[in-house]
């Protein structure tokens, strides 16, 4: 109970601080809709190719727009030795990870809710039908990117160049988690959706899932000590 409580407090911590700034929502959200606006330029809506295409570059916007927000998820306690304050503080540092973890999930989803919505706008993708499944391939293919990009983070803050690093080191990570994902979402958009393909597809998911959340909570405590 006190390990829920510290890590409910540093999430609420990130998201008053966001609703006060509002810098990571804005970000990712004008990043997805540039992108889906190039794309809606580039690719005419009612072609073939947007069907076959329309999956990888929804993930491709929900990747880079998480980018941008991971990358900002230790910037405001480098200010100020804020970071320092909350390692000498009588919280567990894995309830860092898992409340900062939480919070750049929490706010991933948000920002991947609007520009899905933007996404079937401009594409005419008859995704409300089929929303459950993408509800539950987007959680799960988001915690599997937020678990290690969390963890990055923190990582890469320790570097000159942490705005770079955190990309090279990331993108490799989770290449897995994207391509499931990928092949999940065209399962999900074929007419009709392909059921079993993107059952198996959620299975690995969530096999990635509980390897890559417990595994950045084992260490994180020897990355803070970096």
């Amino acid at each position: 109970m006190k390990f829920f409580n510290q890590t409910m407090t540093i999430l609420r911590k990130d998201i008053l601080t966001e609703y006060r700034t509002k810098e990571i929502l804005t970000s990712m959200l004008l990043f997805g809709l540039l992108v889906i606006l190039i794309f809606h330029f580039a690719i005419d809506p009612d072609s073939e190719e947007i069907r076959r295409f329309g999956p990888g570059l929804l993930w491709i916007t929900f990747i880079f727009a998480g980018l941008l927000g991971i990358n900002r998820a230790f910037v405001r306690e480098q200010e100020n030795d804020a970071l320092e304050g909350l390692m000498l503080s009588p919280v567990s540092w894995s309830s860092i990870y898992l409340g900062k973890m939480l919070a750049n999930l929490l706010f991933m989803l948000l920002a991947e809710g609007i520009i899905l919505f933007l996404f079937s706008l401009f594409f005419d993708y008859a995704i409300w039908s089929r929303i459950g499944w993408m509800a539950t391939i987007t959680f799960l293919g988001t915690l599997g990117f937020t678990s290690v990009g969390t963890l990055l983070a923190a990582v890469s803050m320790h570097t000159r160049m942490f705005e770079v690093m955190l990309p090279i080191l990331l993108l490799p990570l989770t290449l897995p988690v994207i391509l499931v994902v990928v092949q999940a979402t065209t399962a999900n958009f074929a007419n009709p959706p392909e059921v079993n393909p993107m059952m198996v597809w959620i299975k690995i998911l969530i096999a990635y899932d509980v390897i890559f959340v417990t595994l950045p909570l084992m260490t994180f405590d020897y990355v803070l000590q970096e």
